[in-house]
């Protein structure tokens, strides 16, 4: 297999990217360091390669062995609230600071580490072996006598090889940038020189050292990328570039530690009572008239006060959000879903904007071209409507066309009232006799054979997983016919025909075959082809009938282009706008015969054409445009762009919910724009304003102005009038997009994806969620606040990449009203509760400390302060974590609740004031009524007012829960059950004999009613004259 040829590739430019490119190493070169230099590949000789491959795997790990433990403690200790703990327990350590035993202050830190580092070692173990399972593909690899161990598969490979078979094949790079459409690649001239049994599994092959060595500069066409499916045939190539060296490596960035906003605005939170603590210590030292050694006495009530910033605040909010991330896992409402970034489930709860590919809102059909290799996806088009002006045929009136195709090449005259059923009936028809009844079945068959021959098809036939099988293609075997195109709605077409009567069963480049109803095989020769372009929005072919010898132009394109080009009529305009609306793609049929005089005058002129050296794209059109006056217009197609099951509900639910949807998309303008209207994205009412490409910043300028006069109007922008008005008219574009109900962006590239992701968050301090399902959509996941990846059959690139993968989009709905909402709500919650929890001792502290002459002396010690926030109060407090307001059915069919969440009041100033008024009351309260009640000893005052706290706290959760679950109430039991048990230990600090007298029980009773009642009433009052929005939905 051709041993020793060199292959050396074209320079490749350098590319710029926040990631290292330059080998498998940062710090090392052995991949070739720098720019990127060509890159000779030896056939058979793998000891002359000179450069290193990178390691041609997928890590979507954010640490590896030696970075994970110093990177988990950095993000750690890189926020306030961890560095404060950390710092209060290495104070300790000194002689004249400590307070108690060291235990009370390390113990609690190391459970909050230790429940960190066991989180992310569980969440980057998994994240291994979900790389481990997609890096440990298997593909076949040549022995350097050329032999093939196995047969060649067709699953997307993750490295780039040169193409070298026999033949030709199509690309789908779906996966890779977006576009549905196939890719043509070639074999590389030298290797298309060989025998054919130069590549088979058994052959093997040589070359002589004597032979002069090949060179061959590759081109675009010859290779096929990484992240990609072959359509069909066999591929033998060699791996040219591999890791970090691939295009869609560079697209992605390196896995980010992301932090949730909730997350933020607790730890800014933590800073303001920091600050409060530092105010009260210096106020009693103040007290004291900075007596003595007065900063000593700071520090001892810094330390004294310090429970002021709770260290279980983080041990709570952790543990919760590990339990709504299995919420979210066990729900079985939406299969499949699974929770990759346990840290950010409460973000789900606050999306402003959602950012959506194309392709995760469109169903997906299998078809098995191989057995055994795997299965290729694409798009399922569904041809839905046919419309010849006078008559309109829909899905149930196919029946009819069929009997018209069959009577145009029968001649015999079927009445269709004579074999349909009543409601097969055309959509719409007219009163029609016998003799025009025969014109209507002309005019369907003459548009049924313009779509069956102007399309650029290929019909392959292939059997037992080979394609281009002799006996088979012979006979036409429609079992095994497979249909090959560069874009989906052609293949839909032409299925459409096969289905009616009339099959397209060969093509090649100079010649087509179709089969009629009765089994004759009709040949026509292709004279031209004029293919599908972005600018001309229309593709033409010229062909002659072998039997008849007619000459026939027939053309298919765009409304907006062919209403110039067909005769006039009065139903075109009209009937495309009704089909538009339906969400269906419409294209328009028309055809022009010509006689031999005409097409040998336009062939002369299109050559000298094609033969120009200057302008030579203007005259070849100019020729073109000359054929393409006056045609008679044939038909309308209508063919519907299927989409996932409940895409529509789902994205209603979202717009109701105040959440913007923007879809960026790799597809072309038109395409992008159906989906929209088809996925109701862009509503029936809505303006539509599609932004003029632009390329200087005049013109930007003059089309941001005409886009800024309109109002409530949904916007459609290529990517590449993006990047200009980015480029010159950021701020101004991004105030105008952000006021649209809803935005396309076709055209665009992964890193444009995420950098529009990057401007939202920006410019408008919202949360982000992305939505993708392929590898060109990893970028824009991991910029977005939250990333979902919808896994699919395609791969698992978005999936694995993402903070959340579903398997379906209409999930999406059920994650964000659901658990999104009910996680944030839950952990506002919790927070607020744990640091009222912790106010309420350290207000007692400091009533204790202000009492006593200002002595920094702690009122609870060893066990009693440990416990306070673990065995009495923890299961309560946490069973928070199960709590909701409404019940999920609600919460879906009122998604305006969600609204109340994105201004951020579960959790904001006002709502941390109010509770620390209570805290600061309740600790008052209990204190005061200690020593108020207490008799003689010291003692007694612990067991008074610690009991009451206790009985406060268990109080308090009562009151705070909306929705009672039965582990609530155990956790309420189990948790007075322990106090009560544990104070038979406790006898170093509560008198035993004291708490079992009636004083106490009287007393412990009085000062827990002062505290609680009054908050039960002003609840009632609440709730009785100023209800929130979800009580009037539960009642």
């Amino acid at each position: 297999m051709t041993d020793n040829i060199p292959l050396q590739p074209v320079r490749r430019a350098k590319r710029h990217n926040s990631k290292n490119r330059n080998g498998c190493c940062p710090w090392s070169r052995c991949c070739g360091g720098g720019d990127f230099r060509p890159r000779t590949v030896w056939l058979g000789h793998p000891e002359k390669r000179e450069q290193r491959y990178p390691k041609n795997v997928i890590n979507n790990q954010k640490y590896n062995f030696f970075t994970f433990l110093p990177g988990v403690l950095f993000n750690q200790f890189k926020y306030f609230f961890n560095l404060y703990f950390l710092l209060l327990a290495c104070s300790q350590f000194v002689e004249e600071l400590r307070l108690g035993a060291l235990y009370t202050y390390w113990v609690p830190l190391g459970l909050v580490l230790f429940i960190t580092i066991a989180r992310e070692a569980i969440e980057e173990i998994r994240c291994y072996l979900r790389d481990k399972e997609v890096n440990s593909q298997i593909y076949s690899k040549l022995s350097t006598r050329g032999e093939i161990p196995s047969s060649a598969g067709h699953k997307g490979k993750r490295f780039s090889i040169m193409f070298s078979p026999s033949g030709s094949c199509f690309l789908r790079t779906d996966q890779l940038d977006g576009e549905t459409d196939w890719k043509l690649r070639l074999p590389v001239a030298c290797t298309q020189r060989l025998p054919t049994a130069g590549v088979s599994p058994d052959a093997t092959a040589t070359k002589e050292d004597g032979d002069p060595p090949v060179n061959e500069s590759l081109s675009i066409e010859n290779t096929l990328w990484a992240s990609t499916v072959v359509a069909s045939g066999t591929v033998v190539g060699v791996v040219i570039y591999t890791g970090k060296e691939l295009r869609s490596v560079m697209n992605t960035s390196n896995p980010r530690h992301k932090v949730g906003l909730f997350d933020l605005e607790v730890n800014c939170l933590t800073k303001i009572l920091f600050g409060a603590l530092v105010v009260v210590s210096l106020v009693m030292v103040a007290l004291q008239h900075f007596a003595g050694r007065w900063y000593l006495q700071i520090f001892r009530f810094l330390l004294l006060f310090s429970h002021i910033v709770p260290i279980s605040l983080r041990v709570n909010l952790d543990m919760g959000k590990m339990v709504f991330s299995w919420m979210i896992k066990r729900d079985s409402k939406i299969p499949g879903t699974v929770v990759r970034a346990s840290t950010i489930p409460e973000q789900l709860g606050r999306i402003s904007y959602l950012l959506t590919d194309k392709t995760v809102c469109k169903k997906k059909k299998h078809f098995i071209l191989f057995p055994s290799p795997g299965t290729l996806t694409q798009n399922e088009m569904v041809f839905r409507r046919l419309h010849l002006g006078t008559v309109a045929y829909g899905m149930d009136s196919m029946d009819e066309v069929q009997s018209h195709i069959f009577s145009a090449y029968t001649q015999v005259n079927i009445h269709s009232s004579d074999h349909l059923s009543p409601d097969r009936t055309p959509l719409m028809t007219l009163p029609l006799t016998p003799e025009l009844r025969k014109t209507i079945s002309s005019r369907v068959h003459e548009a049924v054979k313009a779509i069956a021959l102007v399309h650029n098809v290929t019909p392959v036939y292939e059997s037992n997983g080979v394609t281009d099988q002799a006996e088979a293609e012979q006979h036409y075997e429609d079992t095994c016919r497979v249909y090959q195109a560069s874009s989906p709605d052609e293949v839909s077409l032409v299925q459409w025909t096969e289905s009616v009567g009339l099959t397209l069963v060969g093509r090649d480049q100079s010649s087509m075959q179709l089969r009629t109803p009765t089994g004759q095989i009709m040949n026509f020769t292709i004279l031209q082809i004029f293919p599908f372009t972005y600018e001309s929005k229309r593709m033409g072919i010229i062909v002659r009938d072998e039997s008849a010898g007619e000459i026939t132009f027939y053309m298919k394109g765009a409304d907006m282009v062919m209403a110039g080009i067909v005769q006039y009529n009065d139903w075109l305009e009209e009937e495309c706008g009704n089909m538009a609306r339906e969400g269906l793609r419409v294209l328009v049929v028309a055809k022009k015969s010509l006689t031999e005089e005409q097409y040998q005058d336009f062939e002369a002129r299109y050559v000298q054409a094609k033969l120009s050296v200057h302008d030579r794209s203007l005259k070849v059109a100019t020729v073109i445009e000359s054929l393409e006056m006056e045609m008679e217009l044939l038909c309308l197609t209508g063919v519907e762009d299927q989409l996932q099951t409940d895409v529509r509900p789902t994205l209603e639910i979202l717009r109701n919910a105040g959440i913007k949807v923007w879809m960026l998309t790799g597809d072309k303008l038109e395409t992008a724009t159906c989906t929209a209207k088809n996925a109701h994205l862009i509503t029936r009412s809505q303006d539509i304003h599609i932004f003029r490409p632009v390329t200087t910043r005049g013109e930007a300028h003059l089309e941001l102005n005409a886009f800024r006069r309109k109002h409530d109007c949904a916007l459609v922008i290529s990517g590449d009038s993006l990047e200009v008005c980015l480029k010159y008219y950021e701020y101004e574009f991004m105030e105008l997009a952000c006021q649209c109900p809803a935005v396309v962006c076709c055209r665009c590239t992964p890193t444009q994806k995420a950098q529009i992701v990057r401007l939202l968050q920006e410019r408008t301090g919202k949360l982000t969620c992305a939505v993708g399902d392929g590898g060109n959509d990893v970028s824009m996941i991991q910029e977005a606040d939250c990333g979902v990846g919808v896994e699919g059959k395609e791969g698992k690139q978005a999936s694995l990449a993402a903070d959340f993968s579903v398997t379906q989009f209409k999930h999406l709905g059920r994650l964000l009203m659901v658990h999104g909402r009910n996680s944030y709500k839950r952990a506002a919650a919790l927070s607020q509760f744990v640091i009222h929890r912790s106010l309420c001792i350290s207000t007692m502290q400091a009533v204790f400390s202000s009492v006593f002459y200002f002595a920094s002396v702690p009122l609870y010690q060893g066990f009693l302060i440990i416990g306070y926030s673990t065995v009495y109060t923890m299961f309560p407090v946490f069973s928070l974590v199960l709590d909701k307001d409404v019940k999920s059915e609600v919460a879906m069919l009122y998604p305006e609740l969600y609204k109340d969440l994105l201004k951020g009041r579960p959790l904001s100033f006002k709502t941390f004031l109010i509770w620390v008024l209570i805290s600061i009351y309740q600790g008052s309260i209990i204190m005061y009524g200690a020593l108020l009640l207490f008799e003689s000893e010291f003692v007694h005052i612990v067991a008074i007012s610690f009991t009451s706290l206790i009985l406060t706290e268990l109080l308090m959760v009562a009151l705070t829960v909306q929705t009672w679950h039965w582990f609530m109430i155990v956790a309420e039991l189990l948790s007075l059950a322990c106090y009560i048990a544990s104070l038979v230990f406790l006898h170093e600090f509560i008198d035993i004999y004291f708490i079992t007298t009636v004083s106490f029980l009287w007393k412990v009773t009085a000062i827990t009613l002062v505290s609680c009642l009054p908050l039960y009433i002003l609840k009632y009052l609440r709730r009785r004259f100023s209800p929130p929005n979800y009580s009037k939905l539960t009642t």
